[in-house]
């Protein structure tokens, strides 16, 4: 991508992405001319609100329960830089530098749009920094999902006029500091500016967004991971006929399955029709049903969020129609309140895309169970993945690990969005807790992702004692062969006890970085 031109209307998942773990620059963002006429035609309704003296809310009257409080012409730009500076009182560590990336560019597309009424000098002041490399800092916690993820938002907006902190270059300066340094300059917020930089979904959109597409990427391991695992386990492919699942039509399940009999065809390690042994237990057999529940709930927040992308969500939104060219006159402009800042939507799928990964986990973890549990895998393997137990624990406390963050994902997976404080003296009566649902998400994530790892680590070992049975003359899986290979090249055949952690951080590793 040379550049990423903002129109508010077509940005993908794609451009986030690479935005998000691109160089400052690499790819550039502009904005198209034709949104830069909405901007414009927007920006300047706002000041004919202004001229004329009407009431509209958080241009001339306060914010929240302060709805009624009328602001005089002169404190208006008072009343935006307050908004910013006083809703700047999030806490937590601060989100890494892609999450900000995306926020910042998903803000931008959201106020190119055309309807929040913000001067096109201050999107363009948002794109320098994202250009530049001027990232804020931004705490994880304090957003309730509505109206929008104020808190967080607003120290993003804080960096724009020379208040808070931001990171540039490495370095943690404030705000005006790091501006100056990038060769820009903080600004004074007009009437409405304040409101728009700080109200909308933006930070659940982009912390939900990135931990979608790693989803994607985690259920697609699954697959591979749950197959080495068969593999390891001597177990039949039977159960992913394309015949049993035509009979139970969901569309993800026929999908998981066809994967599944991609990734084991050429498999010698798997087994063949055994009168004494027709099926295998449900972590193997129900891949198909239970990995492919999980896929809908990725395919859902994955439509969903390509929805919110290019949605307008701050408040009010401001609408600029121009007369019939026969009529003529001024244009008529209209300040409408709603509650497109409400996350409830994004909520509920992130709720269900962590539950559908906590599940992942589950059924994985039972996985790991059953190559370390002698009795469970009929003796196919020994006790702990290790020849000399007793001397030796082998794979049991690995076990363990995975276990522990099954537990954490299965507390995580209590949804969020069925929470509400209210707020803001009980205007803000209902609240969506959409922030809250993408952060654990990504903690659900980051310990699916860890679970997968020790899974492949565990069946790479049982791989290995299915060799000395039945030679090296067979050859794993089209799907399988691949990541083995890539973890044997860094882990080797654990013959007897060592320092563990090493080996599954560098399983981790080959994880995050392995591409199915």
């Amino acid at each position: 991508m040379e550049e990423i031109v903002l129109d508010g209307e077509s940005l993908t998942f794609e451009q986030v992405i690479a935005i998000a773990h691109g160089q400052p620059g690499e790819p550039r963002v502009g904005i198209s001319d034709s949104a830069k006429e909405k901007v414009n035609a927007c920006a300047r309704a706002v000041d004919t609100l202004l001229e004329c003296g009407e009431i509209a809310y958080g241009i001339t009257t306060g914010f929240g329960a302060f709805k009624d409080k009328i602001i005089s012409r002169e404190e208006v730009e008072l009343l935006q830089r307050n908004i910013v500076v006083s809703h700047a009182v999030g806490v937590g560590k601060p989100f890494d530098t892609p999450t900000v990336r995306a926020i910042m560019l998903i803000r931008a597309n959201t106020l190119a749009r055309g309807y929040s009424g913000i001067r096109l000098t201050t999107l363009e002041l948002i794109l320098e920094c994202l250009n530049r490399g001027v990232h804020p800092i931004i705490p994880e916690k304090g957003s309730l999902g509505a109206s929008g993820d104020l808190a967080p938002l607003a120290h993003f907006a804080c960096v724009l006029i020379g208040e808070g902190k931001a990171e540039f270059n490495g370095e943690v300066l404030i705000g005006a500091d790091a501006l100056e340094k990038a060769g820009s300059s903080p600004m004074i917020l007009a009437a409405k500016e304040g409101l728009a930089l700080t109200n909308g979904t933006t930070v659940m959109t982009a912390v939900g967004l990135l931990e979608t597409c790693r989803a994607i990427r985690l259920s697609e391991l699954a697959d591979v991971a749950g197959c080495l695992s068969l593999e390891a386990l001597h177990g039949t492919v039977s159960a992913f006929d394309e015949r049993i699942h035509a009979l139970r039509p969901h569309p993800r399940q026929i999908e998981c399955a066809r994967n599944l009999r991609e990734i084991l065809s050429e498999s010698g390690f798997v087994r063949d029709f055994d009168p004494a042994n027709v099926q295998d237990a449900y972590t193997l057999r129900c891949m198909p049903q239970v990995h492919g529940a999980c896929r809908d709930a990725v395919a859902y927040a994955e439509w969903l969020i390509k929805l919110e992308l290019n949605a307008v969500t701050d408040n009010p939104l401001i609408f600029v129609s121009e007369p019939p060219a026969n009529v003529g006159g001024s244009d008529k402009i209209e300040v409408i309140s709603g509650g497109n800042f409400h996350g409830e939507p994004l909520a509920l799928a992130f709720d269900y895309l962590a539950i559908a990964l906590s599940e992942l986990g589950n059924i994985s973890e039972r996985r790991i169970m059953r190559l370390t549990d002698e009795a469970s895998n009929a003796h196919v393997l020994p006790a702990f993945l290790t020849e000399n137990g007793g001397l030796n624990s082998g794979f049991m406390i690995v076990q363990y690990t995975a276990a522990s963050l099954c537990t954490e994902n299965k507390i995580l997976s209590h949804p969020a969005s069925v929470d509400t404080i209210p707020s803001s003296a009980n205007v803000e009566d209902h609240v969506s807790m959409g922030a809250t649902a993408a952060v654990k998400l990504r903690q659900v994530a980051e310990n699916l992702e860890i679970i997968l790892s020790l899974e492949l680590f565990c069946a790479a070992q049982g791989i290995d004692f299915r060799k000395k049975h039945i030679g090296d003359d067979k050859v794993l899986g089209k799907g399988t062969r691949d990541i083995y290979k890539a973890i044997r090249e860094r882990i080797p055949f654990i013959e007897k006890d060592e320092y563990m952690k090493v080996h599954m951080d560098s399983a981790h590793e080959i994880v995050k970085k392995f591409s199915c």
